[in-house]
């Protein structure tokens, strides 16, 4: 594995792949042929619960052995389907065959229905079925609680340094102060809600014969209703919505949905990426230092907010990719078209690199730390921010010209600092518990209430 790391093409399955492993048995070869065994295996014994035909009630006692076939699917039956698959040059031929060999092995008499196994299907309905259900698998136990421990490490944040002001920035500039609690609470807010949107999503299946229609089913077995069937066993059996109407696949608009909605939650984690990274260069967070780590090969004092930085930047490629799937996928010629095989095939990839990055963001978010005396320093430095709380004071007492006299007290000038704001103060002709009150603002204080809902 190392030297196959070593050679591979894509960063995902070379440099990362110690840390991507966990989607392997999700979005890889292998692991898209067991989805496509489960899906084939799941409709032979609902086909058999139905009583079809020549199946009645004794292959129940087979169903075990006919459900090992994806729960213990191991690499050596992977091997097969695809020296299976050079025969055929059919992805999903290959996975039939594989299971018609299998009722042989098992027993006689499962061996005599084997025909059963992918009875008046279309390869589209093994593909559509088992893609939606190992991006489901691989949102469901590894991307989203990745995506919550970012949320959960966020608001962590957040209460550590509850009531810490901070020099506001508006146009890059200094602006009035805000409170960093917020600003982190900001981010988990809209992360919140892309989470809950995401972890409600359904995921849709295609499942209707070679158009849709289930042509072979209804002239075979006419009596029975088919798409009442399909319905059943997506939803109790996949865990899937029936996309109905279909052509020969899914339309794949439900994908497009869930596409667009990751690509949500990584703009926003890009966003976050952004401004801690410039809190980094402001020196308002420090990182913790790790031993044995180099900051850079020239330079021996710097720490780099490189997690922040590989988290953004594969972020953005996961992006690139997800608005591809999420553009293409649901256009087709006609019935159908082969070019959505190929690209569906790199659903894994868009997810891998979005879950690379959040866990450069975790690694990242565990590093920070506060650095309170240069966030003071900074606050201490820029006394002009206390000019519109000041003039909005002097708009509430009736006093002339407040904006006009402030700008013309601040703007563009340096050196505001708390002795120009007092003798400001001083010269104005109002009442002595209004200077008081204009006296007890500071740059530390004047940072509004955070809202709790």
């Amino acid at each position: 594995m190392v030297l196959e790391a070593l050679i591979s093409i894509s960063p995902i399955d070379g440099r990362y792949r110690h840390k991507l492993e966990r989607l392997a048995q999700y979005f890889s070869e292998s692991g898209f042929i067991r989805y496509k065994v489960q899906v084939e295996a799941e409709y032979f014994i609902a086909l058999c619960e139905m009583g079809l035909g020549q199946l009645q009630d004794q292959y129940t006692d087979h169903f075990p052995a006919i459900r090992q076939l994806y729960q213990d699917f191991k690499l050596e039956d992977a091997v097969r389907v695809k020296e299976i698959e050079r025969v055929t040059n059919h992805d999903v031929k290959a996975v039939e065959y594989f299971i018609k060999e299998k009722f042989e092995a098992i027993s006689p008499e499962l061996a005599s229905a084997k025909e059963f196994i992918h009875f008046g299907l279309t390869s589209q309905d093994i593909n559509n079925t088992s893609v939606p259900m190992m991006l489901r698998d691989a949102l469901e136990e590894v991307y989203l609680p990745g995506l919550r421990n970012v949320i959960e490490q966020i608001d962590a944040h957040a209460k550590e340094w509850e009531n810490i002001p901070l020099l506001a920035r508006t146009h890059g500039q200094p602006a009035s102060p805000t409170l960093l609690s917020k600003e982190l609470r900001v981010f988990t807010s809209r992360l919140n809600r892309q989470f809950a949107q995401l972890d409600a999503q359904d995921y849709p299946g295609k499942f209707g014969g070679a158009t849709g229609n289930f042509n072979a089913h209804y002239v075979t077995f006419p009596e029975i209703d088919w798409h009442g069937f399909a319905r059943t066993f997506l939803k109790d059996t996949l865990r899937l919505r029936r996309s109905s109407p279909t052509t020969q696949i899914e339309h794949y608009d439900g994908l497009s949905e869930i596409f667009d909605n990751l690509k949500r939650v990584n703009t926003i984690l890009i966003d976050l990426c952004v401004d801690v990274w410039l809190y980094i260069s402001q020196e308002y967070f420090k990182q913790k230092t790790l031993a044995n780590e180099v900051g850079s090969s020239a330079m021996p004092h710097k720490v780099n907010p490189i997690d922040f930085e590989n988290a953004e930047g594969n972020l953005g490629l996961a992006n690139a990719m997800l608005e591809f799937l999420s553009r293409k996928l649901p256009v087709s010629r006609l019935q159908r078209d082969l070019t959505d095989s190929t690209v569906l095939r790199n659903i894994g990839v868009a997810i891998a690199h979005s879950y690379l990055a959040i866990l450069s963001l975790q690694r990242g978010l565990w590093k920070l730390e506060v650095n309170k005396a240069k966030i003071y320093s900074d606050l201490e430095g820029n006394w002009a921010v206390v000019a519109e709380a000041l003039q909005n004071i002097l708009r509430r007492e009736g006093y002339p010209n407040p904006y006009e006299q402030l700008k013309a007290l601040t703007r563009g000038k340096s050196g505001i600092n708390a002795t120009a704001i007092s003798e400001f103060i001083e010269g104005l002709d109002v009442p002595n518990q209004i200077k008081e009150e204009m006296r007890s603002i500071s740059p530390e204080n004047y940072v509004g209430q955070e809202d709790f809902g």
